[in-house]
């Protein structure tokens, strides 16, 4: 996952193939709007955000730390020298907290108690983007951008146990609990299903309805998918035992997704300032709720699941230069010290 440092203004289109004009008429919405603004002053981009629901706090990547804050805002320290940090994985029951550093391909270790570091683990990959901690097998993972692969590593022992390559540049990762992992690849717009305890590729399935995924997440109960796809501008709703598609919903330019397990809703974070939400009423029978309003340029999200806030990272941007041959896609600059996190809820 890049640093999002890019604005898109293009508006939200709001309509569904996939449920009926009755049923888009019956919708409730979710009543969720931007509750809290909270400044976080350090320059540099941003990647993935954290958010630790039972300890009440968020961990924030930008630039070249990690930024903590409260669940209400307050500054409660930051973790330094996480050279091109894209994500953040904490393992409570050992008090450890991992960063994954893709300029350096390497792992920081962290105390949660006290935000120190305490060691950083050279990886024998290029690149870790994202990262979590998989519940099943005890370990720390890394999805490799560079390396097309995915890196296991034990946090009781920080150690790197293994690595398995699957030929593509790769996104997020989630586990379903019971041994297998799911990974997004960009190149070729696959879902990558790994053994967590073989380290082996079981079988891979092509994303149909999507193309150049990011954002995933699952729901375990149901074992569907809910994957974010940025190019085609869509939410695949995926069958994890079979690779079949149950459900397309039109989003923006995303870059993150989360799934609330309680509320049975996933969420899309678009660039261009909305967040679709789409509930899952079965297994196989979803339904688009609403875009929320958030910001422009918020294009990754963290889920509290304690009180089902959403939080998202952002700032404020200038405007473009205008398209050269040289570069025919300008970006817009980041307004100094307009960094950011909004708290998304009811």
């Amino acid at each position: 996952m890049k640093l999002k440092k890019l604005i898109f203004a293009a508006s939200m289109v709001c309509a569904i193939a996939a449920v009926t004009p009755n049923e888009v008429s019956a919708q409730k919405t979710t009543g969720f709007k931007v509750l809290n603004d909270f400044k976080i002053n350090s320059p540099g981009g941003w990647d993935y955000i954290l958010v630790d629901g039972a300890s009440k706090r968020v961990y924030v990547s930008h630039g070249s730390q990690v930024n903590v804050i409260s669940t209400s805002g307050d500054s409660l320290g930051y973790i330094p020298k996480t050279t091109g940090v894209h994500g953040i994985a904490v393992v409570n029951e050992l008090g450890k907290g991992f960063t994954s550093n893709g300029r350096s391909s390497s792992v920081t270790v962290f105390n949660l108690k006290t935000l120190t570091t305490t060691a950083e683990i050279v990886l024998p990959v290029k690149n870790p983007d994202a990262i979590f901690y998989d519940d099943f097998s005890k370990k720390i993972i890394t999805c490799d951008g560079g390396s097309h692969d995915l890196c296991f590593i034990d946090p009781v022992t920080e150690k790197v146990v293994g690595t398995v390559q699957l030929g593509e540049k790769l996104e997020t990762a989630v586990s379903d609990g019971k041994g297998k992992i799911y990974v997004n690849g960009e190149d070729n717009s696959d879902v990558h299903v790994v053994d967590a305890t073989t380290l082996k590729e079981i079988t891979s399935y092509k994303i149909d309805g999507g193309s150049s995924p990011s954002g995933l997440d699952i729901d375990r109960k149901t074992n569907r998918l809910f994957i974010g796809c940025g190019d085609s501008k869509t939410m695949v709703i995926m069958d994890a035992s079979n690779g079949k598609t149950v459900g397309t919903f039109p989003i923006g330019r995303t870059d993150g997704l989360v799934f609330d397990p309680k509320l049975k809703i996933a969420y899309a974070s678009n660039g261009e300032g909305t967040i679709t939400a789409v509930r899952e009423i079965s297994a196989d029978k979803f339904e688009l709720i609403e875009n929320i309003q958030s910001e422009p340029g918020a294009r990754t999200i963290g889920i509290d699941l304690v009180t089902h806030h959403l939080y998202l990272p952002t700032a404020k941007f200038g405007t473009a230069p205008a398209a050269t041959t040289e570069n025919p896609r300008p970006r817009a600059p980041m307004v100094p010290g307009s960094f950011h996190v909004i708290e998304v809820g009811k």
